[in-house]
C-alpha cells in the first residue's frame, strides 16, 4: 500500500472527499516529521512509537579501494510497534 492507496481507503472508510483524505494523510505525516525533527517521540497508543535514534560516527573503509573514510554521526527514524499491533499480526 502506498500513500495514495492509504488516502483512497481513508476516503472510502470515513466518507471524506478524496482530496480531504489526501490532505489528512499528508498532514499526519508532516506532523510526525516535525515532531521527530524537534526531538520529540510520537506515541500512538495501541499502534506504536516513532522516535529518533542517533548513530555514532567512526572510521570505515571503502570496499572498492580499501581507502579509510570518516563516517559522520547521523539521526535515523525508528518505529517500535505497540502491543495491540503485535497481537493483531500474531493472533
Amino acid at each position: 500500500m502506498n500513500k495514495n492507496d492509504l488516502a483512497h481507503r481513508l476516503s472510502e472508510q470515513s466518507g471524506l472527499a478524496k482530496n480531504d483524505a489526501a490532505k489528512a494523510v499528508d498532514g499526519v505525516f508532516d506532523l510526525i516529521t516535525e515532531a521527530l525533527k524537534s526531538g520529540e517521540e510520537v506515541r500512538l497508543t495501541g499502534f506504536g512509537v516513532f522516535a529518533v535514534s542517533t548513530r555514532a560516527g567512526g572510521k570505515g573503509r571503502n570496499p572498492q579501494t580499501g581507502e579509510e573514510i570518516t563516517i559522520k554521526p547521523s539521526k535515523h527514524p525508528r518505529f517500535r510497534p505497540g502491543k495491540q499491533l503485535k497481537e493483531a499480526l500474531n493472533p
